[in-house]
C-alpha cells in the first residue's frame, strides 16, 4: 500500500478515537510515528485535519468533510486488495454483495445460508452503504450485486424481491410500547433516531411526506450501527424506524413495534441489481436462489 493511502488510512483511524494513543494502539505503531504521519498529510493538504488539546484530538470541520470523502476511496481500495489477495492465494473470488438493510434476520440472511449449503467453500463480501452509492459501485464493476430497495436509475438487470415491514423501536417503558401498532403521526412528538447509511435516508422522506414536511420531524442522525442505535433507544434517548431484518438484533429495555400508515402496514420493497455483463459463476448461483425464491412475474427484467 503506498504511503497516500496508508496515511489516508490512519487518519480515518485516528478520527475514530479522542486518543492518538489509542489509535496507535489499535494500528499496532508507535504514537509519534502516527502523530508524525498526521502531520506529514495535514502539510501535504495545507489544512488541519485534526485539533489536537490536552483533552484529546478531534477532526476539524475541514477535516471532517476530507475523510468523509476518502472514507469510501480507502474502503474500495480495501476491498481490491482483499479480491486479489484471494485469487493470487488460488482462492475462489469472494461474491461481493452491496446491501442497505440489517442482516441479522430476514430473506437476505436465509437465502445466503442456502448458497453456504450448496457452495461449501462459497465466500462473500458485504458492503454496506446508501442506495446510490452501492449503485455507482455496482455500474463499475466494484461489487457483483446490489440487494436495494426498489426503483431508482438503474438500466441494467432488476430482479424484484421481497418486501419488508417498517418497524420501530421503542423503550421498553415509552407510553407507544402499549400499543400493538403506531401510526406515523405518533412519531412527530418523538425525537427519531437514524443511522446515516442504509435505508434511513428512505425512511426519513417516506416519514417527511407521512407528516407533511420534515420540519415538523425531530430527527438526530447517529453515526452508528444499528446495534448501538438501539442500546441509546433502550437507554431512552429516542425511537428508531427499522426494517423487520433488524428484529433479530436484541437489546435490553428496547420492543418492536409495527409502523401502520393510513391503508395499514408500511412496507419497502426490495430487488436485486446487477450488470448482464457479470460472468461470475458464483452470482448465477446466487441469482438462482433468489429466482427460486422470488420468481420473476415482470415482463422484462432489465427495466428499474
Amino acid at each position: 500500500m503506498n504511503s497516500e493511502l496508508r496515511d489516508l488510512k490512519w487518519a480515518l483511524v485516528a478520527s475514530r478515537h479522542r486518543s492518538l494513543r489509542q489509535a496507535a494502539e489499535t494500528l499496532n505503531t508507535r504514537q509519534s510515528t502516527l502523530s508524525r504521519r498526521l502531520l506529514d498529510l495535514e502539510c501535504e493538504l495545507g489544512v488541519d485535519l485534526f485539533e489536537r488539546t490536552t483533552g484529546g484530538t478531534k477532526l476539524t470541520p475541514v477535516g471532517r468533510e476530507f475523510l468523509d470523502l476518502a472514507r469510501p476511496l480507502v474502503d474500495e481500495a480495501d476491498r481490491l486488495f482483499l479480491v486479489f489477495k484471494t485469487r493470487r492465494n488460488g482462492g475462489r473470488r469472494p461474491l461481493r454483495i452491496g446491501i442497505c438493510s440489517s442482516l441479522s434476520a430476514g430473506n437476505l440472511r436465509e437465502t445466503l445460508a442456502e448458497l453456504r449449503r450448496q457452495i461449501a467453500d462459497a465466500d462473500v463480501l458485504l458492503v454496506d452503504g446508501a442506495k446510490e452509492g452501492l449503485l455507482g459501485e455496482l455500474a463499475v464493476g466494484a461489487i457483483d450485486v446490489a440487494i436495494l430497495t426498489s426503483g431508482g436509475r438503474w438500466n441494467d438487470r432488476v430482479l424484484p424481491l421481497w418486501g419488508e415491514r417498517v418497524v420501530v423501536a421503542v423503550p421498553d417503558h415509552h407510553p407507544l410500547n402499549n400499543r400493538p401498532a403506531i401510526e406515523w403521526r405518533d412519531l412527530c412528538d418523538n425525537r427519531i433516531l437514524l443511522t446515516r447509511s442504509g435505508v434511513d435516508s428512505e425512511l426519513e422522506q417516506l416519514l417527511s411526506v407521512k407528516a407533511g414536511g420534515s420540519g415538523t420531524l425531530r430527527i438526530s442522525y447517529q453515526d452508528v450501527s444499528v446495534d448501538r442505535l438501539l442500546s441509546l433507544v433502550g437507554a431512552g434517548y429516542g425511537v428508531a424506524p427499522l426494517l423487520e431484518g433488524a428484529v433479530g438484533f436484541i437489546c435490553p429495555g428496547v420492543a418492536h413495534r409495527e409502523l401502520h400508515g393510513d391503508c395499514g402496514q408500511m412496507r419497502l420493497q426490495f430487488a436485486a441489481y446487477w450488470k448482464e455483463t457479470n460472468s461470475s459463476p458464483m452470482l448465477q448461483t446466487f441469482l438462482d436462489l433468489l429466482r427460486a425464491r422470488y420468481p420473476d412475474l415482470s415482463a422484462s427484467a432489465t427495466s428499474g
